[in-house]
């Protein structure tokens, strides 16, 4: 994969402004989200470079889930790990073998910024990842390249039933806040998150969501549901009103129950909600970045189209 870039003399880390070398692409009036497969996008966005939940392992190998559970790859990644592009950041939801695997754990630069849970920055260190930023749910942590900031905000997230949530690692959503000037994109990626009441804390506190990143998948693991299936995604999308939605963590791995054509049904069933935008693996949706600002806690504003 392409070098990562170095941080400057603020240092690093939550509560640091980690500034980044400059380049031309923070004068781009557009962004673009890259699907790779499962929950690993590479968003690209003012200059910053952004990969989510990586996950390279190929077709029919399989994720370690924890308890010595596994699950077989269904899809093949669009990219390998080699053929990433300079990434500037990590933002990792949780770690399971899913979203953080073996070909990430050798394959990543060790001194990439990662930015994650608590949980999953405690086992990055022991992989030997240097810069792994943990924040607590309504933390944000803070990169500059020249006049172009990116804020990323944990926001919450549960990854299984309150019976079982000491079996399961702690997951979080997170908010991307893309800003140059007044141009302005907001993007919300759940994560692994069931479709719990806090999920309505978020459009209060970051109202005007510009793209939401859904995790469906209805994962079970002995019948138990783990991820949004096709009902919860739709509650999601009318809680949280983006303008955008890009659906992902589908139809990847044996765990995975809900196919996407049961949120394609639910989809067609129901009054529109908002613009969905249904991308294979290695497919890209392209986005406007708007003339407008809306600093992280202002509320009132509701968004269009939804």
């Amino acid at each position: 994969m392409g070098e990562t870039g170095a941080v400057g003399a603020a240092g690093w880390g939550k509560g640091c402004v980690m500034r980044l070398p400059p380049n031309d692409e923070s004068m781009r009036d557009t962004g673009e989200l890259l699907f790779i497969g499962t929950a690993t996008v590479l968003i690209r966005c003012l200059g910053f470079t952004v990969l989510t939940d990586p996950n390279f392992l190929h077709q029919g190998q399989h994720a370690k889930l924890g308890y010595g559970l596994r699950s077989r790859r269904l899809t093949e990644p669009a990219l390998s790990i080699e053929e990433l592009p300079h990434v500037d950041l990590v933002v990792l939801s949780h770690h399971h073998g899913d979203h953080f695997d073996e070909v990430a754990a050798r394959g990543l630069d060790p001194d990439v910024p990662i930015v994650t849970t608590g949980h999953a920055a405690r086992k990055l260190r022991r992989q030997g990842f240097r810069r792994a930023i943990e924040l607590a749910t309504w933390e944000s942590t803070t990169f500059e390249r020249g006049e172009a900031v990116l804020e990323i905000t944990a926001m919450p997230g549960r990854h299984a039933p309150a019976a079982l949530q000491p079996f399961m690692p702690p997951v979080m959503g997170s908010v991307l806040d893309f800003r140059a000037g007044t141009r302005h994109h907001r993007t919300y990626i759940t994560g692994d998150t069931l479709a719990i009441d806090d999920l309505a804390l978020i459009p209060k506190r970051y109202p005007d969501i510009d793209l939401m990143v859904l995790h469906l998948g209805g994962t079970r693991i002995a019948g138990v549901l783990l991820t949004m299936d096709a009902d919860q995604g739709m509650r999601a999308l009318r809680v949280v009103q983006p303008r955008h939605v890009v659906p992902v963590h589908f139809d990847d791995y044996t765990v995975f129950k809900s196919p996407l054509s049961a949120f394609r049904e639910a989809l067609a069933g129901a009054p529109p909600v908002c613009s969905v935008h249904f991308l294979d693996r290695g497919e890209r949706y392209e986005f406007p970045v708007t003339t407008r600002f809306s600093p992280p806690g202002e509320v009132g504003r509701e968004s269009a189209g939804c």
